[in-house]
């Protein structure tokens, strides 16, 4: 009988093991990728872009996409919105007003989940 017990706990052990592991494989998460020249034109309207997906998925419905720009060296930061083009495209214009090194992050809330990634580009 304790053979049969003990036989059964590994088992179910065995089991529970697999089933944990499967669940590990299907989770997703938020990837947000920078879609920005690295050097841009100064005084010219620009496009800042991200390609935003979930798993394998692109997110169309976004609860929050937001470009911060500023130049180095300053505190003066600009939020712009940016829209939904398609294929999981969000896209903001910007005119950068003078040569420079800035930063640009892209501030994206979707599927419950915040992603920042940040790039610098040169404006000439």
């Amino acid at each position: 009988m304790k053979k049969w017990l003990l036989l059964f706990s590994f088992m179910l052990l065995v089991v529970a093991g697999c089933a944990n592991h499967t669940e590990e494989e299907d989770l997703a998460y938020l990837d947000v990728k920078m879609a920005v020249e690295e050097k841009l034109p100064a005084n010219q309207e620009v496009e800042l872009a991200c390609l935003v997906t979930y798993g394998d998925e692109k997110v169309t419905d976004a609860s929050e996409v937001k470009f911060e720009v500023w130049k180095h060296g300053t505190e003066d930061r600009q939020m712009i919105e940016g829209k939904h083009v398609g294929d999981g495209k969000y896209v903001a214009r910007y005119t950068f007003a003078a040569k420079g090194t800035y930063s640009v992050v892209a501030h994206v809330t979707a599927k419950n989940m915040h992603n920042m990634p940040k790039i610098d580009v040169v404006v000439e």
